[in-house]
């Protein structure tokens, strides 16, 4: 892994975000949105003894989780994420120094070699680097939680973001009660009920899809 010009800040928050190569659907059905979801968990923790594949052929994961993921020594914290078909967003917070990129290159590099045996398919997946913006305010960092889940609607996947099944909006929105299946930790940037939070988000769908529309033009 090279090293970034510009090393990210331990301490801060970041957008994140890596696309496919030329558009390729990367993420085709439930089982593919659950991988991935499943390696943001299991990456999060510093060093882990085994690669997620062989994790996956422990019989006794529970035994094993109080072991190796029990002190939670994270690389990063996961305060919203969206998975979309060919592109994924992640708000970060890093507490480890080069914390980000070692999260992100092994969640990735990880899924691409899923996807390269799953499919006989050879050669990389994502698009160069991830790419990263420094998020300078609470304000900010609020505007793009709504954002990053207001994608799956503004790209017209669905008619709501709580109907799209592969972010951290029902999170959001307290819908998930288990706390294995909770990925993200915001409670320290969000100071809103989630009936608030759903106004607040889902207020903005129009202009949200009238500013991808816009852009989509500008594209063509």
């Amino acid at each position: 892994m090279t090293t970034r010009k510009t090393p990210l800040v331990t301490e801060k928050v970041y957008h994140v975000f890596s696309k496919s190569i030329a558009g390729f659907k990367v993420f085709r059905n439930r089982p593919e949105y659950k991988r991935m979801r499943e390696l943001f968990a299991y990456y999060m923790t510093d060093n882990p003894p085994l690669r997620f594949s062989s994790f996956l052929e422990i019989k006794n994961k529970s035994v094993f989780d109080k072991r190796h993921f029990a002190q939670k020594d994270h690389l990063v914290e996961i305060i919203a994420y969206c998975i979309m078909p060919t592109h994924i967003h992640l708000l970060l917070k890093q507490t480890k120094d080069e914390g980000i990129s070692r999260f992100i290159g092994r969640v990735l590099n990880s899924y691409s070699r899923y996807f390269n045996i799953k499919n006989k398919r050879k050669g990389p997946l994502w698009q160069g680097r991830f790419k990263n913006v420094s998020v300078g305010t609470d304000e900010q960092l609020l505007h793009l939680t709504r954002y990053i889940h207001l994608n799956p609607v503004s790209r017209k996947l669905v008619d709501k973001p709580e109907d799209w099944q592969h972010s951290s909006y029902c999170e959001y929105l307290g819908a998930i009660d288990d706390s294995k299946e909770k990925l993200c930790d915001f409670s320290n940037y969000l100071d809103m009920t989630p009936s608030s939070y759903r106004r607040f988000t889902e207020n903005n769908i129009d202009y949200q899809r009238e500013l991808e529309e816009i852009k989509q033009l500008a594209l063509e």
